[in-house]
């Protein structure tokens, strides 16, 4: 297995070949921020919350989904990073329905957590005030599209975990949305095994259980990431 060494916030870092800046990042205790990226399925790098600068490069580049290689400077928390960082959050907030207040995952938020770390105190684009629709009619959960902000977290581990493919991705630009199955009521579904996987993956208030109150949603995480390391190891069978 070849290691490579790279250069992160002018520290020096090893990290096997195959794996991305994130990770080797984070295997030294390096914080860098993310939203789309969960822990025991595939990146995707579609919120860019993790952009990174490389020297030499004139892009930034998404930490989730590069590699990394022999030599490279990485910085990560640079004044231009956390201007286009704040600047994500902010559209985020903007494009969507983001009330904290009255949302079930206020306080156990990662999109609230986000806007605090970035000093986000107000949103400086107009609000886009989208009509979206609420889908509770599964027996045990509920969908807010007004909450989602299309990290496509519950596609992935629908399908990569619990193999099901309940999720997808509909519409393009302003009008995309998860859907379950063809577009149709999630209480309709009929690949849904009603696991709470994507309950436990959605980042915001999207995916709730049914019964929560203002504040009230737990997001147990550590679940997926369990489920997948006790699959690898066979766990399962001891």
């Amino acid at each position: 297995m070849a290691v490579k060494t790279l250069i992160i916030n002018d520290q020096l870092i090893s990290a096997r070949e195959e794996e991305t800046i994130l990770q080797a990042a984070q295997d030294a205790g390096i914080h860098i921020p993310t939203l789309c990226h969960l822990e025991g399925v595939s990146d995707i790098g579609a919120c860019r919350l993790c952009l990174v600068e490389i020297a030499g490069s004139n892009k930034l580049s998404p930490a989730c989904v590069t590699q990394v290689a022999e030599g490279i400077e990485v910085k990560t928390n640079t004044e231009r990073l956390q201007k286009y960082r704040r600047t994500i959050v902010e559209m985020l907030f903007a494009e969507g329905n983001h009330v904290c207040s009255v949302c079930v995952a206020n306080g156990n938020c990662e999109l609230q957590d986000l806007a605090i770390e970035m000093g986000m105190n107000h949103v400086r684009l107009e609000y886009q005030f989208p009509q979206r629709q609420v889908d509770i009619s599964h027996d045990r959960f509920g969908v807010d599209h007004n909450r989602c902000v299309l990290c496509t977290r519950c596609v992935r581990v629908c399908d990569e975990i619990e193999g099901a493919h309940t999720w997808d991705m509909a519409g393009r630009g302003k009008n995309s949305h998860v859907i379950t199955d063809v577009n149709q009521p999630w209480g309709t579904s009929l690949s849904c095994t009603s696991c709470g996987k994507c309950v436990n993956a959605c980042p915001t208030g999207a995916i709730f259980d049914k019964g929560s109150s203002v504040g009230e949603m737990v997001h147990q995480r550590d679940r997926i990431q369990f489920i997948v390391t006790a699959r690898e190891k066979k766990q399962w069978f001891s």
